[in-house]
C-alpha cells in the first residue's frame, strides 16, 4: 500500500468533499441536536491537528485532533466508501494518537454516533472505552462516548 498520512488542510479539494460527505452521512442519521461535527472553518482552528490518509495524490481519509484542556479529542474521522476495509480509519487514528502524545497528552476522548458500528470497532480495536459524556456534550441519546488512556 502506497498509503501516506500526513497533517493536512481541510480546505483541500478532496478533505472537503470527505467533510461534506460525513456531515450529510450524520444528517441524515442523527438528529440536529445530536450532531456535533466541526465545520471546515472550525478544522482549520490554531487548537486543531487535521490528517490526511492519501494515496496516489487523492485524499482517501480524513481525521483530527482537538486539541482541549486536559484531553485530546478525535473528530471528523471518515473514509471515502470505496476505499473502507483497508485499515486507513486505524492508520488515522494512529497518527492522532501519536500526535496527542507530542502534544502531552495521556488521554483521548471521542463523542461518535450510537449507530455506527465500523466506527465502534475501530475505536474499540485501537483500545476506546465507552464512557459518559464529557466536556460541553449533553447526554445525547444518539451519542456514544469513548475514551483511551494513553500510556
Amino acid at each position: 500500500m502506497s498509503l501516506k498520512i500526513s497533517r493536512g488542510d481541510p480546505r483541500h479539494p478532496d478533505a472537503t468533499d470527505l467533510l461534506k460527505q460525513s456531515q450529510a452521512l450524520m444528517q441524515r442519521l442523527f438528529p440536529p441536536e445530536d450532531n456535533f461535527y466541526l465545520d471546515i472553518d472550525a478544522l482549520c482552528g490554531r487548537d486543531i491537528r487535521f490528517f490526511v490518509a492519501k494515496e496516489d495524490g487523492r485524499i482517501l481519509g480524513v481525521g483530527a485532533l482537538a486539541l482541549r484542556e486536559g484531553y485530546g479529542e478525535v473528530k471528523s474521522m471518515f473514509t471515502r466508501e470505496s476505499a473502507r476495509g483497508r485499515g486507513i480509519a486505524a492508520l488515522l487514528l494512529a497518527a492522532i494518537e501519536a500526535e496527542a502524545r507530542r502534544e502531552g497528552y495521556d488521554l483521548l476522548r471521542l463523542e461518535t454516533g450510537n449507530s455506527l458500528v465500523s466506527a465502534h470497532r475501530v475505536y474499540g480495536k485501537a483500545g476506546f472505552v465507552q464512557r459518559g459524556a464529557f466536556g460541553d456534550y449533553p447526554e445525547a441519546p444518539s451519542s456514544l462516548f469513548m475514551e483511551k488512556r494513553l500510556d
